[in-house]
């Protein structure tokens, strides 16, 4: 399904703080509707800084970020970003937690019935209908999460933006939130940017890989995955594109020291 404009875009994209001179430099970035895109990149590099510039959290020092063709200099209603702390009010359930993120700053405003069946909607999208009356310290790291990205899919965004949010899981809870994230991506046709450390999750679940390193940081490869889902029992086959990152990973984290 094709569109006048990606649905998320960014150009030459520049980023520094104070004297310290630039931290990312000249970085490109255009996302269609229903595509993965996961960045990977040495620690401290400045991914997280990037994630926070995409979704209009933070200004760049030069370039723009586009959501439908228009710039955006400040949030957008319809990009929403999850993090590896959920993030959860601990004095407000889950039910609660989830429509909270419909009273973000410059969200449409709905009435309480739009209200109640966006909330109803997220909360049975990722499960967690028996667990809506409970308190955040009540709820596992998974749910944890899966009450997080409920509360971003009550906003029906447009772009979904996540850093790391799968970093703190067990490998059990990590695999069953990687299903969720691609069943959520399939139904809604959300482009989403995914920060990850891991290799393998970046395999399994992208459409592009783009790794960024350097000093300043900037994009220096890019692979597109293009063997079908799911993919758990294809890592052989994802092999010698494991073995190419790997080795630009580590040429990355060379360069960056």
């Amino acid at each position: 399904m094709s569109t006048a404009h990606p649905i998320l875009e960014a150009r030459e994209i520049a980023l520094g703080y104070g004297n310290a001179g630039p931290l990312i430099t000249d970085f490109g970035l255009a996302l269609n509707a229903g595509e993965i895109v996961t960045i990977l990149g040495p620690s401290g590099i400045g991914k997280s800084s990037l994630i926070r510039v995409l979704a209009g959290l933070q200004q760049p020092n030069t370039g723009h970020v586009a959501v439908d063709g228009q710039v955006i200099r400040n949030v957008h209603p319809r990009v929403a970003i999850a993090f590896q702390n959920p993030g959860l009010l601990p004095w407000l359930n889950l039910e609660r937690n989830v429509a909270f993120g419909l009273s973000f700053a410059r969200q449409l405003r709905l009435s309480s019935a739009e209200r109640r069946a966006r909330t109803d909607a997220a909360i049975r999208k990722v499960g967690l209908d028996h667990a809506r009356h409970r308190l955040p310290a009540e709820l596992s790291g998974g749910m944890a999460q899966r009450a997080a990205l409920a509360r971003c899919l009550a906003r029906q965004p447009k772009a979904l933006l996540l850093d790391e949010p799968f970093g703190a899981l067990d490998e059990i809870t990590r695999a069953d939130m990687q299903s969720l994230l691609l069943s959520v991506v399939r139904e809604f046709r959300t482009a989403t940017v995914l920060v990850t450390h891991d290799i393998d999750e970046a395999l399994l679940l992208s459409d592009r890989i783009v790794l960024i390193g350097g000093a300043p940081a900037r994009e220096l490869a890019q692979w597109r995955i293009d063997h079908p889902q799911p993919r758990h029992d294809r890592l052989a086959e994802l092999g010698r594109i494991r073995i190419e990152i790997v080795q630009a990973l580590h040429a990355a984290i060379v360069r960056h020291h």
